[in-house]
Protein backbone atom coordinates (compact mmCIF):
# COMPACT_ATOMS: atom_id res chain seq x y z
CA UNK A 1 0.00 0.00 0.00
CA UNK A 2 1.35 3.42 -0.92
CA UNK A 3 2.01 5.76 1.96
CA UNK A 4 2.66 9.45 2.34
CA UNK A 5 5.84 10.91 3.77
CA UNK A 6 4.50 10.83 7.32
CA UNK A 7 3.94 7.05 7.13
CA UNK A 8 0.11 7.15 7.00
CA UNK A 9 -1.72 5.28 4.22
CA UNK A 10 -2.73 7.41 1.26
CA UNK A 11 -6.41 8.28 1.25
CA UNK A 12 -6.80 7.75 5.02
CA UNK A 13 -8.66 10.49 6.90
CA UNK A 14 -6.35 13.02 8.55
CA UNK A 15 -6.37 13.09 12.35
CA UNK A 16 -5.27 16.24 14.17
CA UNK A 17 -2.41 15.57 16.57
CA UNK A 18 -3.16 15.99 20.23
CA UNK A 19 -0.93 17.38 22.87
CA UNK A 20 0.23 15.49 25.91
CA UNK A 21 -2.19 17.39 28.16
CA UNK A 22 -5.12 16.64 25.89
CA UNK A 23 -4.19 12.96 25.78
CA UNK A 24 -4.04 12.81 29.55
CA UNK A 25 -7.61 14.15 29.77
CA UNK A 26 -9.05 11.52 27.40
CA UNK A 27 -10.36 8.38 29.14
CA UNK A 28 -8.41 5.21 28.44
CA UNK A 29 -9.97 2.17 26.69
CA UNK A 30 -9.72 0.15 29.88
CA UNK A 31 -11.77 2.74 31.74
CA UNK A 32 -14.63 2.52 29.29
CA UNK A 33 -17.14 0.05 30.61
CA UNK A 34 -19.81 -1.67 28.49
CA UNK A 35 -22.48 0.11 30.52
CA UNK A 36 -21.12 3.48 29.45
CA UNK A 37 -21.29 2.62 25.76
CA UNK A 38 -24.60 3.40 24.12
CA UNK A 39 -26.55 0.49 22.70
CA UNK A 40 -26.90 0.28 18.95
CA UNK A 41 -30.17 1.42 17.55
CA UNK A 42 -30.30 -1.59 15.28
CA UNK A 43 -29.63 -4.18 18.02
CA UNK A 44 -32.07 -7.10 18.07
CA UNK A 45 -34.04 -7.45 21.33
CA UNK A 46 -33.04 -10.44 23.43
CA UNK A 47 -36.57 -11.83 23.57
CA UNK A 48 -37.21 -11.48 19.84
CA UNK A 49 -38.09 -14.78 18.11
CA UNK A 50 -36.65 -15.60 14.68
CA UNK A 51 -39.10 -15.62 11.80
CA UNK A 52 -40.75 -18.95 11.07
CA UNK A 53 -39.32 -20.66 8.02
CA UNK A 54 -41.40 -22.32 5.35
CA UNK A 55 -41.11 -26.04 4.53
CA UNK A 56 -38.97 -25.30 1.49
CA UNK A 57 -36.65 -23.06 3.52
CA UNK A 58 -36.37 -25.68 6.29
CA UNK A 59 -35.53 -28.35 3.73
CA UNK A 60 -32.92 -26.13 2.08
CA UNK A 61 -31.43 -25.28 5.47
CA UNK A 62 -31.19 -28.95 6.46
CA UNK A 63 -29.58 -29.77 3.12
CA UNK A 64 -27.03 -27.00 3.56
CA UNK A 65 -26.21 -28.14 7.10
CA UNK A 66 -25.74 -31.71 5.90
CA UNK A 67 -23.38 -30.55 3.14
CA UNK A 68 -21.45 -28.45 5.64
CA UNK A 69 -21.05 -31.39 8.01
CA UNK A 70 -19.82 -33.57 5.17
CA UNK A 71 -17.29 -30.96 4.07
CA UNK A 72 -16.17 -30.48 7.67
CA UNK A 73 -15.64 -34.22 8.07
CA UNK A 74 -13.52 -34.37 4.91
CA UNK A 75 -11.47 -31.38 6.01
CA UNK A 76 -10.93 -32.90 9.46
CA UNK A 77 -9.85 -36.17 7.87
CA UNK A 78 -7.31 -34.42 5.66
CA UNK A 79 -6.01 -32.36 8.58
CA UNK A 80 -5.63 -35.41 10.80
CA UNK A 81 -3.81 -37.31 8.06
CA UNK A 82 -1.41 -34.42 7.47
CA UNK A 83 -0.78 -34.06 11.19
CA UNK A 84 -0.14 -37.78 11.60
CA UNK A 85 2.25 -37.76 8.62
CA UNK A 86 4.35 -34.89 9.95
CA UNK A 87 4.32 -35.97 13.58
CA UNK A 88 7.45 -38.10 13.39
CA UNK A 89 9.58 -35.31 11.93
CA UNK A 90 8.37 -32.53 14.21
CA UNK A 91 7.86 -34.37 17.52
CA UNK A 92 10.56 -33.92 20.21
CA UNK A 93 12.65 -36.86 21.26
CA UNK A 94 11.43 -38.90 24.21
CA UNK A 95 14.90 -38.63 25.78
CA UNK A 96 14.50 -34.86 26.17
CA UNK A 97 17.42 -33.72 23.95
CA UNK A 98 17.48 -30.82 21.49
CA UNK A 99 16.19 -28.04 23.77
CA UNK A 100 16.68 -24.43 22.64
CA UNK A 101 17.91 -21.48 24.68
CA UNK A 102 14.46 -19.89 24.63
CA UNK A 103 12.66 -23.06 25.71
CA UNK A 104 14.93 -24.11 28.58
CA UNK A 105 15.82 -22.42 31.83
CA UNK A 106 19.28 -22.09 33.25
CA UNK A 107 19.01 -25.45 34.97
CA UNK A 108 18.51 -27.21 31.61
CA UNK A 109 14.84 -28.03 32.30
CA UNK A 110 12.15 -26.88 29.96
CA UNK A 111 10.82 -23.46 30.78
CA UNK A 112 7.17 -22.44 30.99
CA UNK A 113 7.10 -21.31 27.37
CA UNK A 114 8.41 -24.63 26.06
CA UNK A 115 6.04 -26.62 28.26
CA UNK A 116 3.09 -24.62 26.94
CA UNK A 117 4.25 -25.12 23.37
CA UNK A 118 4.62 -28.88 23.89
CA UNK A 119 1.13 -29.03 25.35
CA UNK A 120 -0.24 -27.27 22.29
CA UNK A 121 1.61 -29.62 19.95
CA UNK A 122 0.24 -32.64 21.80
CA UNK A 123 -3.37 -31.59 21.25
CA UNK A 124 -5.17 -32.99 18.25
CA UNK A 125 -8.58 -31.71 17.32
CA UNK A 126 -11.26 -34.37 17.13
CA UNK A 127 -12.67 -34.70 13.57
CA UNK A 128 -16.19 -33.41 13.20
CA UNK A 129 -15.67 -30.12 14.99
CA UNK A 130 -15.44 -31.41 18.57
CA UNK A 131 -13.89 -29.09 21.09
CA UNK A 132 -12.36 -31.74 23.34
CA UNK A 133 -8.74 -32.43 22.26
CA UNK A 134 -7.02 -35.81 22.33
CA UNK A 135 -3.53 -35.76 23.85
CA UNK A 136 -0.48 -37.83 23.16
CA UNK A 137 0.19 -40.74 25.46
CA UNK A 138 3.10 -40.73 27.87
CA UNK A 139 5.33 -42.49 25.34
CA UNK A 140 4.59 -39.91 22.61
CA UNK A 141 2.37 -42.09 20.36
CA UNK A 142 -0.46 -40.46 18.51
CA UNK A 143 -3.83 -42.22 18.33
CA UNK A 144 -4.52 -43.83 14.98
CA UNK A 145 -6.62 -42.04 12.42
CA UNK A 146 -9.23 -44.80 12.61
CA UNK A 147 -9.77 -44.13 16.30
CA UNK A 148 -10.23 -40.43 15.64
CA UNK A 149 -12.47 -40.67 12.59
CA UNK A 150 -16.08 -40.76 13.68
CA UNK A 151 -17.40 -41.50 10.21
CA UNK A 152 -16.76 -45.18 9.49
CA UNK A 153 -17.36 -44.51 5.80
CA UNK A 154 -14.08 -42.58 5.61
CA UNK A 155 -12.14 -45.73 4.71
CA UNK A 156 -14.37 -46.48 1.70
CA UNK A 157 -12.88 -45.47 -1.67
CA UNK A 158 -14.56 -42.56 -3.40
CA UNK A 159 -15.69 -44.74 -6.29
CA UNK A 160 -17.92 -46.66 -3.86
CA UNK A 161 -19.06 -43.65 -1.83
CA UNK A 162 -22.56 -43.83 -3.35
CA UNK A 163 -23.25 -47.17 -1.66
CA UNK A 164 -25.20 -46.72 1.56
CA UNK A 165 -24.45 -48.25 4.95
CA UNK A 166 -26.37 -48.64 8.19
CA UNK A 167 -25.17 -46.69 11.22
CA UNK A 168 -26.16 -46.32 14.84
CA UNK A 169 -27.51 -42.90 15.75
CA UNK A 170 -27.82 -41.69 19.30
CA UNK A 171 -31.43 -41.10 20.26
CA UNK A 172 -30.39 -37.66 21.52
CA UNK A 173 -29.48 -36.70 17.94
CA UNK A 174 -32.88 -37.66 16.53
CA UNK A 175 -35.51 -35.11 15.58
CA UNK A 176 -37.62 -34.00 18.53
CA UNK A 177 -40.79 -35.20 16.77
CA UNK A 178 -39.61 -38.80 16.28
CA UNK A 179 -41.91 -41.18 18.14
CA UNK A 180 -40.34 -43.45 20.82
CA UNK A 181 -41.54 -46.53 18.95
CA UNK A 182 -39.78 -45.34 15.81
CA UNK A 183 -36.62 -44.59 17.82
CA UNK A 184 -36.53 -48.18 19.08
CA UNK A 185 -37.16 -49.58 15.60
CA UNK A 186 -34.36 -47.48 14.12
CA UNK A 187 -31.88 -48.85 16.65
CA UNK A 188 -32.99 -52.41 15.86
CA UNK A 189 -32.52 -51.80 12.15
CA UNK A 190 -29.09 -50.23 12.61
CA UNK A 191 -27.88 -53.23 14.64
CA UNK A 192 -29.54 -55.74 12.24
CA UNK A 193 -31.73 -57.11 15.01
CA UNK A 194 -34.56 -56.52 12.53
CA UNK A 195 -32.89 -57.60 9.31
CA UNK A 196 -35.29 -59.06 6.76
CA UNK A 197 -37.01 -56.63 4.39
CA UNK A 198 -40.51 -57.82 5.25
CA UNK A 199 -39.72 -57.76 8.97
CA UNK A 200 -38.55 -54.17 8.58
CA UNK A 201 -41.71 -53.34 6.63
CA UNK A 202 -43.97 -54.86 9.27
CA UNK A 203 -42.11 -53.09 12.07
CA UNK A 204 -42.31 -49.77 10.21
CA UNK A 205 -46.05 -50.01 9.65
CA UNK A 206 -46.70 -50.98 13.28
CA UNK A 207 -44.54 -48.06 14.46
CA UNK A 208 -46.43 -45.69 12.15
CA UNK A 209 -49.64 -47.04 13.62
CA UNK A 210 -48.54 -45.84 17.04
CA UNK A 211 -47.61 -42.47 15.56
CA UNK A 212 -51.09 -42.09 14.07
CA UNK A 213 -52.80 -43.09 17.31
CA UNK A 214 -50.88 -40.45 19.29
CA UNK A 215 -51.27 -37.73 16.66
CA UNK A 216 -53.39 -34.67 17.30
CA UNK A 217 -53.93 -32.11 14.57
CA UNK A 218 -52.79 -28.63 15.68
CA UNK A 219 -55.42 -25.93 15.81
CA UNK A 220 -55.89 -24.25 12.46
CA UNK A 221 -54.50 -27.23 10.45
CA UNK A 222 -55.92 -30.35 8.85
CA UNK A 223 -54.56 -33.88 8.99
CA UNK A 224 -54.30 -34.15 5.20
CA UNK A 225 -52.01 -31.09 5.06
CA UNK A 226 -50.09 -31.29 8.35
CA UNK A 227 -49.49 -34.98 9.07
CA UNK A 228 -47.11 -35.92 6.23
CA UNK A 229 -44.62 -32.99 6.23
CA UNK A 230 -44.54 -32.34 9.97
CA UNK A 231 -45.08 -35.78 11.54
CA UNK A 232 -44.55 -38.63 9.09
CA UNK A 233 -41.48 -37.30 7.27
CA UNK A 234 -39.33 -36.94 10.44
CA UNK A 235 -40.04 -40.61 11.24
CA UNK A 236 -39.04 -41.66 7.72
CA UNK A 237 -35.87 -39.54 7.75
CA UNK A 238 -34.75 -41.09 11.04
CA UNK A 239 -35.32 -44.68 9.88
CA UNK A 240 -33.55 -43.99 6.58
CA UNK A 241 -30.57 -42.49 8.42
CA UNK A 242 -30.30 -45.58 10.64
CA UNK A 243 -30.38 -47.92 7.64
CA UNK A 244 -31.15 -47.39 3.94
CA UNK A 245 -34.81 -47.93 3.15
CA UNK A 246 -35.63 -51.31 1.60
CA UNK A 247 -37.85 -51.61 -1.47
CA UNK A 248 -40.95 -52.80 0.39
CA UNK A 249 -40.73 -49.88 2.84
CA UNK A 250 -40.50 -47.40 -0.01
CA UNK A 251 -43.55 -48.87 -1.76
CA UNK A 252 -45.62 -48.99 1.42
CA UNK A 253 -44.74 -45.43 2.45
CA UNK A 254 -45.66 -44.14 -0.99
CA UNK A 255 -49.07 -45.83 -0.73
CA UNK A 256 -49.58 -44.51 2.81
CA UNK A 257 -48.85 -40.95 1.73
CA UNK A 258 -51.24 -41.33 -1.20
CA UNK A 259 -53.91 -42.44 1.25
CA UNK A 260 -53.36 -39.36 3.42
CA UNK A 261 -53.49 -37.02 0.43
CA UNK A 262 -56.88 -38.45 -0.61
CA UNK A 263 -58.52 -37.11 2.54
CA UNK A 264 -60.50 -33.93 2.08
CA UNK A 265 -59.32 -30.91 4.00
CA UNK A 266 -62.60 -30.92 5.94
CA UNK A 267 -62.39 -34.60 6.91
CA UNK A 268 -62.71 -34.94 10.73
CA UNK A 269 -59.53 -36.03 12.47
CA UNK A 270 -61.07 -39.13 14.08
CA UNK A 271 -62.42 -40.34 10.75
CA UNK A 272 -59.10 -39.78 8.99
CA UNK A 273 -57.10 -41.54 11.70
CA UNK A 274 -59.50 -44.48 11.67
CA UNK A 275 -59.11 -44.74 7.90
CA UNK A 276 -55.30 -44.74 8.15
CA UNK A 277 -55.26 -47.39 10.88
CA UNK A 278 -57.60 -49.58 8.83
CA UNK A 279 -55.37 -49.11 5.78
CA UNK A 280 -52.29 -50.26 7.73
CA UNK A 281 -54.08 -53.30 9.17
CA UNK A 282 -55.39 -54.39 5.76
CA UNK A 283 -51.98 -53.80 4.20
CA UNK A 284 -50.24 -56.06 6.72
CA UNK A 285 -52.86 -58.79 6.36
CA UNK A 286 -53.07 -58.79 2.57
CA UNK A 287 -49.61 -57.78 1.32
CA UNK A 288 -47.54 -59.53 4.02
CA UNK A 289 -49.36 -62.30 5.92
CA UNK A 290 -51.60 -63.67 3.16
CA UNK A 291 -48.91 -63.08 0.53
CA UNK A 292 -46.49 -65.35 2.38
CA UNK A 293 -49.10 -68.10 2.67
CA UNK A 294 -50.02 -67.95 -1.02
CA UNK A 295 -46.41 -67.93 -2.19
CA UNK A 296 -45.54 -70.85 0.10
CA UNK A 297 -48.49 -72.83 -1.28
CA UNK A 298 -47.63 -72.07 -4.92
CA UNK A 299 -43.94 -72.91 -4.44
CA UNK A 300 -44.73 -76.09 -2.51
CA UNK A 301 -46.81 -77.30 -5.44
CA UNK A 302 -43.65 -77.20 -7.58
CA UNK A 303 -41.75 -79.56 -5.26
CA UNK A 304 -42.17 -83.18 -6.29
CA UNK A 305 -41.37 -86.51 -4.71
CA UNK A 306 -37.70 -87.53 -4.68
CA UNK A 307 -36.62 -84.00 -5.59
CA UNK A 308 -33.32 -82.59 -4.36
CA UNK A 309 -33.87 -78.95 -3.54
CA UNK A 310 -30.88 -76.61 -3.45
CA UNK A 311 -31.19 -73.33 -1.58
CA UNK A 312 -28.91 -70.62 -0.23
CA UNK A 313 -28.92 -69.22 3.29
CA UNK A 314 -32.21 -68.85 5.12
CA UNK A 315 -35.12 -67.02 3.53
CA UNK A 316 -38.55 -67.00 5.14
CA UNK A 317 -40.42 -67.79 1.88
CA UNK A 318 -38.18 -70.75 1.00
CA UNK A 319 -38.51 -72.10 4.53
CA UNK A 320 -42.32 -71.83 4.47
CA UNK A 321 -42.49 -73.44 1.03
CA UNK A 322 -40.36 -76.43 2.03
CA UNK A 323 -42.32 -76.99 5.24
CA UNK A 324 -45.60 -76.74 3.32
CA UNK A 325 -44.42 -79.26 0.71
CA UNK A 326 -43.39 -81.70 3.44
CA UNK A 327 -46.74 -81.19 5.16
CA UNK A 328 -48.51 -81.98 1.87
CA UNK A 329 -46.84 -85.38 1.80
CA UNK A 330 -43.94 -84.80 -0.57
CA UNK A 331 -40.68 -86.50 0.38
CA UNK A 332 -37.52 -84.81 -0.82
CA UNK A 333 -33.97 -83.89 0.17
CA UNK A 334 -32.58 -80.42 0.76
CA UNK A 335 -29.07 -79.07 0.24
CA UNK A 336 -28.42 -75.83 2.14
CA UNK A 337 -25.48 -73.69 0.99
CA UNK A 338 -24.58 -71.08 3.56
CA UNK A 339 -23.05 -67.63 3.63
CA UNK A 340 -19.73 -68.02 5.48
CA UNK A 341 -20.23 -64.59 7.11
CA UNK A 342 -23.85 -64.72 8.31
CA UNK A 343 -24.37 -68.49 8.82
CA UNK A 344 -28.15 -68.15 8.55
CA UNK A 345 -28.34 -71.46 6.67
CA UNK A 346 -27.50 -73.32 9.88
CA UNK A 347 -30.81 -72.24 11.39
CA UNK A 348 -32.73 -73.38 8.30
CA UNK A 349 -31.01 -76.77 8.37
CA UNK A 350 -31.94 -77.23 12.04
CA UNK A 351 -35.59 -76.33 11.40
CA UNK A 352 -35.89 -78.75 8.49
CA UNK A 353 -34.17 -81.59 10.35
CA UNK A 354 -36.57 -81.24 13.26
CA UNK A 355 -39.38 -81.91 10.78
CA UNK A 356 -37.67 -85.09 9.58
CA UNK A 357 -36.36 -83.71 6.29
CA UNK A 358 -33.00 -85.03 5.17
CA UNK A 359 -30.65 -82.03 4.91
CA UNK A 360 -27.11 -81.71 3.58
CA UNK A 361 -25.46 -78.59 4.95
CA UNK A 362 -22.51 -76.84 3.26
CA UNK A 363 -20.94 -73.95 5.22
CA UNK A 364 -19.73 -72.16 2.06
CA UNK A 365 -20.04 -72.12 -1.72
CA UNK A 366 -17.22 -74.62 -2.15
CA UNK A 367 -18.27 -77.34 -4.59
CA UNK A 368 -21.16 -75.20 -5.83
CA UNK A 369 -21.16 -76.55 -9.36
CA UNK A 370 -21.33 -80.17 -8.18
CA UNK A 371 -24.18 -79.39 -5.78
CA UNK A 372 -26.10 -77.55 -8.50
CA UNK A 373 -25.64 -80.45 -10.91
CA UNK A 374 -26.98 -82.98 -8.41
CA UNK A 375 -30.02 -80.86 -7.52
CA UNK A 376 -33.30 -81.09 -9.41
CA UNK A 377 -34.56 -77.61 -8.49
CA UNK A 378 -33.12 -74.44 -6.94
CA UNK A 379 -35.29 -72.30 -4.64
CA UNK A 380 -34.04 -68.78 -3.97
CA UNK A 381 -35.59 -66.02 -1.89
CA UNK A 382 -35.47 -62.44 -3.19
CA UNK A 383 -35.18 -59.17 -1.34
CA UNK A 384 -36.59 -57.36 -4.37
CA UNK A 385 -37.02 -57.59 -8.14
CA UNK A 386 -36.27 -54.65 -10.41
CA UNK A 387 -38.40 -53.54 -13.33
CA UNK A 388 -36.14 -55.36 -15.81
CA UNK A 389 -36.50 -58.65 -13.92
CA UNK A 390 -33.15 -58.60 -12.13
CA UNK A 391 -33.25 -60.22 -8.70
CA UNK A 392 -31.87 -58.37 -5.68
CA UNK A 393 -30.81 -60.93 -3.08
CA UNK A 394 -28.33 -61.74 -0.34
CA UNK A 395 -24.68 -61.74 -1.42
CA UNK A 396 -23.98 -65.13 -3.02
CA UNK A 397 -27.42 -65.60 -4.56
CA UNK A 398 -26.14 -64.70 -8.01
CA UNK A 399 -23.38 -67.33 -7.81
CA UNK A 400 -25.91 -70.07 -7.03
CA UNK A 401 -28.26 -69.00 -9.84
CA UNK A 402 -25.49 -68.77 -12.43
CA UNK A 403 -24.08 -72.18 -11.48
CA UNK A 404 -27.52 -73.77 -11.67
CA UNK A 405 -28.31 -72.18 -15.02
CA UNK A 406 -24.94 -73.35 -16.35
CA UNK A 407 -25.72 -77.01 -15.60
CA UNK A 408 -29.38 -76.79 -16.64
CA UNK A 409 -31.03 -76.92 -13.20
CA UNK A 410 -34.21 -74.79 -13.06
CA UNK A 411 -34.06 -71.76 -10.77
CA UNK A 412 -37.23 -70.68 -8.96
CA UNK A 413 -37.32 -67.27 -7.27
CA UNK A 414 -39.83 -66.37 -4.54
CA UNK A 415 -40.84 -62.77 -3.95
CA UNK A 416 -43.85 -60.70 -2.81
CA UNK A 417 -45.17 -58.05 -5.18
CA UNK A 418 -44.63 -55.38 -2.50
CA UNK A 419 -40.90 -55.93 -3.14
CA UNK A 420 -41.23 -55.18 -6.86
CA UNK A 421 -39.65 -51.95 -8.08
CA UNK A 422 -41.49 -50.49 -11.05
CA UNK A 423 -39.20 -47.49 -11.55
CA UNK A 424 -35.60 -48.73 -11.39
CA UNK A 425 -33.56 -51.19 -13.43
CA UNK A 426 -30.08 -52.57 -12.84
CA UNK A 427 -27.69 -55.16 -14.22
CA UNK A 428 -24.92 -55.04 -11.61
CA UNK A 429 -24.45 -55.10 -7.85
CA UNK A 430 -22.85 -51.67 -7.54
CA UNK A 431 -25.79 -49.47 -8.51
CA UNK A 432 -28.00 -50.33 -5.53
CA UNK A 433 -26.47 -52.07 -2.55
CA UNK A 434 -25.41 -51.77 1.09
CA UNK A 435 -22.04 -52.04 2.80
CA UNK A 436 -21.76 -54.36 5.76
CA UNK A 437 -20.92 -52.04 8.69
CA UNK A 438 -19.40 -54.92 10.68
CA UNK A 439 -16.93 -55.82 7.92
CA UNK A 440 -15.65 -52.49 6.76
CA UNK A 441 -11.98 -51.55 6.93
CA UNK A 442 -9.33 -49.70 4.99
CA UNK A 443 -8.22 -52.97 3.37
CA UNK A 444 -11.61 -54.30 2.24
CA UNK A 445 -15.34 -54.13 2.74
CA UNK A 446 -18.25 -56.47 2.09
CA UNK A 447 -21.47 -55.87 0.16
CA UNK A 448 -24.66 -57.27 1.67
CA UNK A 449 -26.49 -57.96 -1.61
CA UNK A 450 -25.90 -58.90 -5.23
CA UNK A 451 -27.93 -58.74 -8.45
CA UNK A 452 -28.96 -61.74 -10.55
CA UNK A 453 -29.87 -61.10 -14.19
CA UNK A 454 -33.29 -62.27 -15.32
CA UNK A 455 -31.76 -64.71 -17.83
CA UNK A 456 -30.62 -66.92 -14.94
CA UNK A 457 -34.15 -67.18 -13.49
CA UNK A 458 -36.66 -69.66 -14.90
CA UNK A 459 -39.74 -68.56 -12.95
CA UNK A 460 -40.80 -66.11 -10.25
CA UNK A 461 -43.46 -67.17 -7.74
CA UNK A 462 -45.63 -64.37 -6.39
CA UNK A 463 -48.93 -64.10 -4.53
CA UNK A 464 -50.64 -62.56 -7.52
CA UNK A 465 -50.86 -63.51 -11.20
CA UNK A 466 -52.33 -66.71 -12.61
CA UNK A 467 -53.77 -69.68 -10.73
CA UNK A 468 -50.29 -70.97 -9.93
CA UNK A 469 -48.76 -67.58 -9.21
CA UNK A 470 -45.85 -68.36 -11.54
CA UNK A 471 -44.55 -65.94 -14.16
CA UNK A 472 -41.29 -65.09 -15.93
CA UNK A 473 -39.01 -62.56 -14.30
CA UNK A 474 -39.51 -60.13 -17.19
CA UNK A 475 -43.25 -59.84 -16.38
CA UNK A 476 -42.79 -57.63 -13.32
CA UNK A 477 -44.50 -54.57 -14.81
CA UNK A 478 -47.32 -56.67 -16.27
CA UNK A 479 -47.99 -58.20 -12.85
CA UNK A 480 -48.15 -54.78 -11.22
CA UNK A 481 -50.51 -53.42 -13.89
CA UNK A 482 -52.84 -56.38 -13.50
CA UNK A 483 -52.70 -56.07 -9.72
CA UNK A 484 -53.80 -52.44 -9.90
CA UNK A 485 -56.44 -53.08 -12.57
CA UNK A 486 -57.71 -56.71 -12.77
CA UNK A 487 -59.51 -55.89 -16.02
CA UNK A 488 -56.25 -54.87 -17.72
CA UNK A 489 -55.18 -57.48 -20.24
Amino acid sequence: MATESNGAPMGAPEVAPTSASERSQQPSDSARTPAAQPASANATPANATPPKLSNAELKAKAKAEKAARRAQAKEAKATAAATAGGAAAGAPSASGGGGSSTGEGKSGKPGKGAAKQDAQQQQLQVPGGGSAPRRLSAVGKRPSLASLEKDVRSVIPDCFSHIAMAKRISTSQAHKDVHPGVLALGQQMATFTVRDSIARLRGTLLAFRKVIESYETPKGNSLSRHFVPHVLNPQIDYLTECRPMCFSMGNAIRLLKAKVNKFDIDTPEDEAKEGLLEFIDNFINERITLAELVIARNAAAMVGADDTILTYGRHRLVEKALLQAWKDGQRFDVVVLDDPFDKTGQDLAKVLRRQGIRVVYAPSLGGLRLQAKQATKVLLGAEAIFANGSLYGAAGTCDVAMAAADVGTPVIALCETINFDRDRVTTDALTYNEIDPERNSAENFRLLFDTTRDKYLDVVVTEYESETGNSPAQAVLAILRKQEDPNDT
